[in-house]
């Protein structure tokens, strides 16, 4: 058995005031594992997006998150379970005015086939984006992978 408390868990970077992998932590082989807490306007990934290869769940602890998605938005409360097959698109985001807790489970582990949207000013339209890390490593960028703009910078 491996047991960590979040507080002790690192933190990462991202759209998320909060953070904490516990894959790692907790050596987890087939099952990615993230702890989050969303402030106002927070969301739980760099974009609209979709997995071809995982099944994500979501328990959210506490607030509300709502949750983009193909057949538009639902919002999911405190105590409630969401479930994404593989290839669905979705993004959760904290629309209201109190923080939320969410626990995120994805299998298996490793995502290798991620695609992901986001608004491009120069483009005028939602494009496929790509992330990387600035030279410093301080943030995280998401680009359009059509005109290479800088759609978002999470630190």
């Amino acid at each position: 058995m491996e047991k960590v408390t979040i507080a002790d868990a690192d933190e990462r970077m991202g759209p998320a005031d909060v953070k904490r992998p516990l894959t790692d932590a907790l050596g987890a082989t087939d099952l990615a594992l993230n702890y989050y807490e969303l402030a106002p306007g927070d969301s739980l990934g760099f974009g609209y997006h979709r997995h071809d290869d995982q099944e994500e769940v979501f328990y959210v602890q506490s607030g509300v998150v709502t949750f983009e998605t193909g057949d538009g938005d639902v919002p999911v409360g405190a105590g409630e379970v969401a479930r994404f097959a593989p290839g669905e698109w979705q993004l959760g985001s904290n629309e209201g005015d109190e923080r939320a807790v969410v626990l995120a489970m994805g299998a298996p582990k490793e995502s290798t086939e991620l695609t992901m949207v986001r608004h491009c000013e120069d483009c005028g339209e939602r494009t496929e984006q790509s992330l990387s890390l600035t030279d410093e490593r301080d943030a995280v960028v998401s680009s359009c992978v059509d005109c290479g703009a800088e759609t978002g910078r999470f630190t």
